[in-house]
């Protein structure tokens, strides 16, 4: 791969123009996979800058007190097993969110308080809210406030960026069962948001 092709890469991959994508998007995204398959350090970069921020934003949620300790056992994973992983973006980051979620189930193991597993469901129209809250902290700040399987759920689908069958891998939920919590969650959040806003009028 050239050095030329591997930077244009990266920088559609970092823009985010890689995600969900078709065609020669898609193609960049098997490239930069390949190169960092093979070792090359930069296409890593640009892997982790691509993924990092949402795997953060699940872990905080899930796990807030190991969250950056997981995430480096995650990307130990990930890198263990990036030469046998097939599959496109969207697959690339449902399995490495899966395996984080995994680290989290052994650490709670590990830590005897093992905590009831957490799922979402999905409603577009209260993602736009989430999206649009004044920052990435205040909005995780208020997914923190939900019940556990709820915020799960809301971070993996409105952070993460996973569709309902990508959320339902990941947990080992039914797509029913993501839908469900990821609706309760973000209604939950959209009155939250309401009753914030009338208070401060």
């Amino acid at each position: 791969m050239t050095d030329d092709r591997l930077r244009q890469g990266a920088d559609a991959l970092n823009r985010g123009v890689a995600r969900r994508v078709e065609g020669g998007q898609a193609a960049a995204f098997q490239a930069i996979l390949s190169a960092a398959a093979r070792g090359d350090e930069d296409a890593f970069a640009a892997l982790w800058r691509n993924l990092q921020p949402a795997l953060l934003h699940y872990l905080h949620t899930i796990a807030p007190d190991v969250a950056e300790d997981i995430a480096a056992e995650t990307w130990i994973e990930v890198i263990r097993g990036l030469q046998a992983f097939r599959g496109d973006e969207p697959t690339f980051r449902t399995w490495a969110l899966t395996i984080a979620r995994k680290r989290v189930i052994d650490w709670r193991r590990r830590s005897d308080n093992l905590a009831t597993e957490p799922q979402r469901t999905d409603m577009p129209d209260r993602q736009d809210a989430i999206a649009d809250a004044e920052s990435s902290r205040a909005a995780l700040a208020l997914v923190a406030t939900l019940p556990p399987d709820q915020a799960e759920i809301v971070v993996l689908r409105v952070l993460g960026g996973l569709d309902v069958a990508e959320v339902a891998a990941v947990t080992g939920k039914r797509p029913s069962t993501v839908r469900l919590l990821s609706h309760r969650g973000l209604r939950r959040l959209a009155q939250m948001m309401e009753s914030k806003s009338q208070a401060t009028e």
